[in-house]
């Protein structure tokens, strides 16, 4: 198909000269414009269909947790979150790299991104690590990927995106992703007790259990871990939708650190404020132009012609999802998480419900899949954060982070080949 050879040829030619993926997708449209059949449409449109994209309540959602994670990283939530899990489990062999798993994943249901984590938890985690006397690169490594849990727990920003795109209720999604999440953590604690075991990597021996410390921590702790059951409860109950957790979250985290921590300054909230603002306005342009290009797309009949195409393959829906998967494994190498979803969901979903795949299922196994991006070359941003906090080459990063990309891909086969783990709770749940 032609047209579905200029959308996606060229957008790729123009973001591998290194364009911006924003400017790529505005000069694709408008070469799509002109050489497909969409010519004779306005150029008017664009700015129209951008506006009307942005005028969207659930789009609130996405500023709102962000700043609800700038906010706790500016002040002691993240410390004390990782010294609560340190005193859970740093009794084992390979204590802190279990106590690494657990923060990212507390912090991971209210940062909603695995960048955030990354930045938020990844200098503690590495400093005290590396006080212990922990192998560096396994440090890198174990704090990379546990970032990756971040995308999938609620409140995923990738969910948020995927689930307005594909008319997928965000709450289903956000319930949707909590096994998922929690697998990842179990798995990637599972390779750290196999390290531990054969005494492939240095760490050092474990402290004795201290049950006044587990009090002590979690009791500084215990304000910050009532957040994710916040959100959760609160959306589940239907006592608040997700968009307004987002705003219950940011006040929460206000108050936590100004009014009750007092580790917040005026300074740090308007330093919050700012990147929030900054990262909120990438994202949502992106957004709005990336609807421009999808309305073209369903304009011309891409997806549709693409569904009628997979749905006459005569092959199972578990190959089809291993297909899908392979070909987001490598998009995620090159493209972020949230650029990759407004892109080509759009273009996917349609194919994957003629095939008769769940929507559910397939934006979860989506989202994961995409999300090993930030830990893969050649442009992983965490693996990139990850020489800026450890001084180690991005050749030493990048190998330090192999070993745990097994867990994480045996995660997502896990999630193929049994669906169950991902729309059982929310079934639970009615939704």
């Amino acid at each position: 198909m032609l047209e579905l050879v200029i959308f996606v040829g060229a957008l790729l030619l123009l973001m591998a000269i290194g364009l911006p993926v924003v400017v790529a997708i505005g000069i694709t449209s408008f070469i799509a414009l002109a050489v497909t059949s969409a010519t004779g449409l306005s150029v008017e449109l664009m700015s129209l269909r951008m506006v009307q994209t942005l005028n969207n309540y659930t789009l609130l959602a996405i500023p709102l947790f962000i700043l609800a994670a700038n906010i706790m990283n500016s002040g002691s939530t993240t410390s004390r979150i990782f010294d609560f899990a340190t005193a859970l489990v740093g009794f084992t062999k390979g204590g802190l790299g279990h106590a690494n798993v657990v923060a990212s994943s507390l912090f991971a249901t209210m940062s909603g991104t695995a960048v955030a984590d990354a930045a938020g938890l990844g200098s503690v985690e590495i400093k005290a690590m590396k006080e212990r006397g922990y192998d560096l690169g396994y440090s890198a490594g174990i704090t990379a990927a546990s970032s990756v849990i971040g995308p999938i727990l609620p409140p995923s920003i990738a969910l948020v995106v995927y689930g307005w795109l594909a008319n997928v209720s965000i709450g289903a999604l956000f319930m949707a992703g909590l096994v998922p999440g929690v697998l990842m953590a179990l798995m990637l604690m599972g390779l750290t007790v196999g390290l531990a075991a054969t005494n492939r990597v240095k760490m050092p021996a474990p402290t004795p259990f201290s049950g006044s410390e587990v009090v002590r921590t979690g009791r500084r702790a215990i304000l910050p871990l009532v957040m994710p059951a916040i959100i959760v409860g609160g959306i589940w109950s239907g006592f608040f939708s997700p968009t307004e957790a987002g705003a219950v979250a940011s006040l929460y985290a206000l108050i936590l650190g100004g009014l009750i921590y007092r580790d917040l300054s005026l300074l740090d909230v308007y330093r919050a404020f700012r990147r929030t603002l900054m990262f909120s306005a990438a994202i949502l342009l992106i957004i709005a132009v990336s609807s421009f290009y999808g309305w073209l797309l369903v304009r011309i009949g891409i997806p549709q012609a693409l569904a009628g195409e997979v749905a006459g393959l005569e092959v199972s829906t578990l190959v089809l999802l291993l297909g899908f998967a392979l070909f987001f494994l490598l998009i995620g190498c090159f493209m972020s998480v949230i650029e990759s979803i407004l892109i080509f969901t759009p273009i996917v979903v349609p194919a994957a419900l003629a095939a008769g795949l769940d929507p559910l299922h397939f934006g979860i196994v989506m989202v994961i899949t995409l999300s090993v991006g930030v830990v893969t070359p050649p442009f992983g941003t965490v693996l990139f954060l990850m020489v800026g906090i450890t001084r180690l080459r991005y050749g030493q990063v990048v190998m330090s982070v192999l070993p745990f990309l097994v867990p994480i891909f045996t995660t997502i086969l896990v999630l193929i080949a049994f669906p169950g783990l991902v729309t059982w709770l929310p079934a639970r749940l009615g939704y």
